[in-house]
């Protein structure tokens, strides 16, 4: 049982003149008793908590950002009417906090619910993380009709929420499918690169390469014929995230871990649709996330629904156990995509000493993200304490090249860029490798 403020007052409002002009012992009975006795009796009108029945349906998945609605049922079973507030609690990241956050508490709900009828209300969640997100205890109170007292229970009725990773850069989807319909000879502008396979003939229209023209279709045909060639299709792309202690460095307000997911979203569109096969590994010092041989059709569900779960763990990767992963799941020749870091460190000591056994056979490209407030700080001048900063911020960058020269010198491309530059800077370097026929 739990007392309202309005029993509070009431006791008050009784107490107070008592204790003025009458201050006994039985001028407090005669307040306090007729005020127990219509709590006795609200308690005992007020709707049980025990026999409600509660039932759920709604959104189960999420993209990050986007709002999920789950709406849950209250059935009142008993001959007395609810009246309620209700608390659906939930993770406290399924919504904004800090400045973002909103008011009034999304998670509770005041509701009537007559006798042997039911009734639905809506949980509104703004998740701020991925993951899954799993429902608490409801928490109820039912109030009788003087509204003194209430009943207080919980029900558990189990819930999950999956928010998805938010597939931001899919802005750039369009632009880099453009450029490879250029390189598939489907446009106008026609991209030639080398070691891709001859597609067809077709009619030359300004603006195409003149080097492309067929001097012996044109002859046969009396009209101007240019040769159109298609980069190879069908290769295989696997997408090594390293899931390490170096992905949970944050970038601003995101994981580095979170930025690598959304360049290897694109990245896994643009390849499906130039006809490859994407792969998808997560390794730190064990498989933590794998999606394997799916169709076109199926590889963006499939990834975000890999990814949505997955966190950085605070552990030093195991380099060796990651090649040799990567290795098992690339059985032939393969573009592998290493999304991790480019510190000093992990790299020399980790990644280097097995990149031969990656590139033997493989083509390797190597991804990291930047941090934009480097460069931020090696411009500071004025003060003492911003020179200083900006020579950090030149040793960092200059050990970051450095590493990016090593990782260069065995025949790996390195892709160095911004969280927000990422992922549109891997796609071209995709496309570059596949016009250069290099995969």
């Amino acid at each position: 049982m739990a007392l309202t403020g309005r029993t509070a007052l009431l006791a008050a409002l009784g107490s107070i003149p008592v204790g003025v002009w009458a201050p006994s012992w039985a001028g407090m009975l005669a307040v306090n008793a007729p005020l127990t006795l219509a709590m006795m009796c609200d308690y005992a009108l007020a709707a049980p908590v025990r026999k409600l029945q509660f039932t759920r349906n709604g959104d189960t998945s999420v993209r990050l950002g986007d709002a999920a609605e789950v709406v849950l049922t209250v059935t009142n079973p008993s001959a007395r009417q609810l009246r309620t507030q209700l608390r659906d609690a939930w993770p406290p990241s399924s919504w904004p906090s800090g400045p973002a956050a909103t008011e009034p508490d999304p998670s509770r709900h005041t509701l009537t619910v007559p006798a042997g009828e039911r009734r639905r209300l809506t949980t509104v969640l703004r998740p701020a993380r991925r993951g899954d997100r799993h429902s608490e205890r409801i928490t109820i109170r039912s109030y009788g009709p003087l509204g003194l007292v209430s009943r207080q229970g919980s029900h558990r009725v189990p819930w999950t929420v999956r928010v998805l990773p938010p597939f931001t850069s899919r802005k750039h989807l369009p632009s880099r499918l453009a450029r490879l319909r250029e390189l598939d000879g489907r446009t106008s502008v026609l991209t030639r690169g080398e070691s891709t396979e001859f597609d067809s003939l077709r009619t030359y229209v300004p603006g195409d390469d003149t080097r492309s023209i067929d001097w012996r279709a044109t002859a046969r045909q009396n009209t101007v014929a240019v040769r159109t060639w298609r980069p190879e299709r069908d290769r295989h792309i696997l997408v090594v995230l390293d899931t390490g202690r170096t992905s949970a460095g944050r970038v601003g307000d995101t994981p580095r871990l979170d930025a690598a997911m959304d360049a290897t979203l694109l990245l896994a569109a643009l390849a499906s649709r130039a006809g490859d096969r994407v792969d998808l590994l997560a390794y730190d010092r064990r498989v933590r996330a794998q999606v394997q041989g799916r169709a076109a059709g199926e590889l963006l569900p499939s990834l975000v629904n890999a990814l949505a779960p997955l966190e950085p763990a605070l552990v030093e990767t195991d380099a060796r156990g990651l090649s040799a992963a990567a290795l098992a799941n690339a059985p032939r020749r393969s573009l592998i995509v290493l999304l991790t870091s480019l510190d000093a460190a992990p790299v020399e000591e980790g990644l280097l000493p097995v990149l031969p056994q990656l590139t033997q056979r493989n083509t390797v490209l190597v991804a990291a993200v930047a941090d934009p407030h480097i460069e931020e700080m090696a411009k500071g001048r004025g003060t003492v304490e911003a020179v200083y900063e900006a020579a950090a911020a030149s040793r960092t960058r200059e050990q970051r090249r450095r590493t990016a020269e090593q990782l260069k010198r065995h025949g790996v491309t390195v892709v160095d860029a911004t969280p927000e530059e990422l992922a549109p800077a891997l796609a071209d370097a995709y496309l570059e490798l596949k016009a250069a026929g290099r995969l």
